[in-house]
């Protein structure tokens, strides 16, 4: 018996909705990482690109747990001295908060040509709203394997704008 290759031809490549309201950022980029990479495939390939596209709506309500809203950081360098900038977690998640979800994922996956192409299969929106009904995405409930253990602790943008 020989070993199974998976073949470029063979790739079947399905649609998944995400609903990112209450789940945990960690662990929403986690099982998404998953799905990109195609991990829940019996044919998977540590070599080649096998994995689904995943759209994540509600991204606006992602959950950081402890106090990671207001001490966590974004970091990024215009590549000159002295170029460093940091954002805080907090002004990030009010202003662009797909991008906090893009980076989540993007830390999860290769870094590599392949982790690219992975990563472009990624749509990430701040609503409810989407451009790809058309597509038929298959609705995946993360929310008994990424809500907040302990809710106390789980704190959204709106509660530090609110208390601000």
């Amino acid at each position: 018996m020989s070993t199974h290759t998976t073949k470029p031809s063979e790739i079947s490549r399905d649609w998944w909705l995400v609903d990112a309201d209450g789940v945990v950022l960690g662990r929403l980029a986690s099982e998404v990482a998953k799905r990109l990479r195609g991990k829940h495939k019996p044919n998977y390939s540590p070599n080649l690109d096998v994995g689904d596209h995943v759209i994540v709506v509600n991204a606006g309500k992602v959950v950081l747990t402890g106090s990671k809203l207001t001490a966590k950081e974004m970091y990024r360098h215009s590549g000159y001295p002295g170029g460093l900038k940091t954002v805080p977690y907090a002004k990030l998640m009010a202003t662009r908060p797909e991008q906090a979800v893009e980076k989540a994922v993007r830390g999860m996956l290769p870094s590599n040509r392949l982790g690219r192409a992975m990563l472009k299969k990624l749509k990430v929106y701040p609503g409810a709203e989407h451009p790809h009904v058309g597509q038929a995405p298959k609705t995946l409930d993360l929310k008994e394997v990424a809500a907040p253990s302990n809710i106390e602790q789980a704190h959204t943008i709106e509660e530090v704008t609110h208390h601000a």
